[in-house]
């Protein structure tokens, strides 16, 4: 029986280099190690193109192509037959080849001769396995169809955002054994991704941001495809600050406004997913372990289709807190808290807000609670919607998709890590009430 790809991809991983076999014109063969070999479907493979050498002469030359791969796992061999079609050298496909050579070529001390010109697309025109001693694989650490079934129907069950959010970490967790996990929002107007979930670290997070295009997270949010990387790399790396991914696009903010992103100091093994709906980015699904190779084909597939779950779920709950009719918010009808006041200090130019000289929040978060607060401050308001914020100008939302609902509770979490006397608390479908511990001091910067 003919050996179909996708039952085969651990050949793929790079633990045992690929042999590649071509010939000149005058039918002169030539061997040569291969770094990477990525897999499109069942029909197609791309091949690293790294060096204009003897190899890359015969294939451009139109010669027959012989591909041996190796399983790492059983010890089996493959031969395959290939026709090259093209190469690209920009988009999702270059990229993705681009970050796993990162990682290759660091685990293998090659990381300055090592760098990827081109991803070669060929067509699989047969697959034999070479007839030789195999041992049997390991069994699989995860049962992914089973994991994805439940994992599912508990997103399913989900009444609001937050809960959602709060489950799919879980189920990362107790369904897929997965211990380091961030979910970042897009922020369209803005070209950033910010954290509103993590689990594993001893500091949440919630907060940081990462420009889109920087690393693995912003490769995989501008590409809108999986990145996987399995040996630890430096220049994909998110043992740091945020101050340097912000400073890396040009936009950078004091030190005052950088919240630290989460992430393991030594990860040696990477992921990210985007998660979309109807074509739009609503953010991605961070994964790192510190063991090498730890996601595979298998992984990515069935994070990838979780990923569109939760995009959908996501969707639906933004959307359905939107429905909601605005209505007046209740006024004059709580006491003044008492006790020394709380400085509230908001600075226009990029909606920050500090309270007692900490910094909290900034952006549209920022916009929407110096909305409320002055609200409270003024007219003793308490009782807000989504609709209501919405419609009003002083937030100043993007026309572009807002995702205001994760903005509020990205805004909830925040306020509740930082304990700082002043509480977002859900009321009902698209309504939150506003209550503070002590009187405020609003101070506009």
């Amino acid at each position: 029986m003919t050996p179909r790809l996708d039952t085969i991809r651990e050949c793929l991983e790079g633990v045992i280099p690929g042999h590649i076999a071509t010939c000149d014109a005058e039918g002169i063969p030539n061997l040569a190690y291969l770094s990477q070999v990525q897999f499109i479907d069942n029909e197609h493979v791309a091949l690293s193109y790294q060096f204009f050498n003897r190899t890359r002469q015969n294939i451009l030359a139109h010669s027959p192509v012989r591909l041996m791969l190796t399983s790492h796992l059983t010890g089996a061999q493959y031969r395959l037959t290939l026709a090259y079609l093209r190469t690209e050298t920009a988009g999702p496909l270059f990229e993705q080849m681009k970050a796993k050579l990162a990682g290759i070529a660091s685990h293998t001390g090659m990381s300055e001769v090592f760098r990827l010109l081109g991803s070669d697309v060929y067509r699989i025109l047969a697959i034999e396995q070479v007839p030789g001693p195999t041992v049997a694989p390991p069994p699989p650490v995860v049962n992914y169809l089973t994991a994805l079934r439940r994992a599912t129907g508990r997103l399913a069950g989900c009444g609001n955002l937050e809960r959602l959010l709060e489950t799919a970490l879980d189920c990362l967790g107790s369904e897929f054994g997965i211990s380091h996990v961030m979910l970042l929002m897009h922020d369209e107007g803005r070209g950033r991704l910010y954290t509103l979930a993590s689990r594993g670290y001893p500091q949440s997070g919630i907060g940081s941001e990462i420009p889109v295009g920087a690393g693995v997270i912003g490769i995989c949010a501008r590409e809108r495809i999986p990145i996987r990387i399995g040996f630890m790399t430096s220049e994909y790396g998110y043992g740091r600050t945020i101050r340097d991914g912000v400073e890396a696009d040009g936009q950078g903010d004091s030190l005052e406004t950088a919240i630290p992103l989460p992430g393991l100091p030594e990860a040696r093994s990477q992921m990210a997913v985007p998660i979309t709906a109807f074509d739009r980015l609503l953010g991605v699904l961070y994964l790192e372990n510190v063991a090498d190779l730890n996601f595979g084909y298998d992984d990515e597939d069935a994070l990838v289709a979780f990923a569109a779950q939760l995009g959908l779920a996501m969707h639906h709950h933004q959307e359905a807190e939107e429905l909601v009719e605005d209505a007046p918010g209740v006024e004059g009808s709580t006491p003044a808290p008492a006790g020394p006041p709380l400085l509230v200090r908001h600075f226009a130019a990029n909606d920050s807000i500090f309270i007692d000289d900490d910094y909290l929040i900034k952006g549209v978060a920022g916009a929407i609670l110096w909305t409320l607060l002055t609200d409270f401050v003024e007219r003793r308001r308490t009782g807000f919607t989504n609709k209501g914020l919405r419609v009003d100008p002083r937030i100043r939302l993007p026309s572009v998709s807002d995702n205001l609902e994760a903005r509020l509770v990205l805004l909830q979490r925040r306020l509740e890590e930082r304990a700082a006397g002043i509480h977002l608390k859900k009321t009902g479908r698209g309504r939150f009430s506003l209550s503070v511990d002590r009187p405020l001091q609003l101070v506009s910067g």
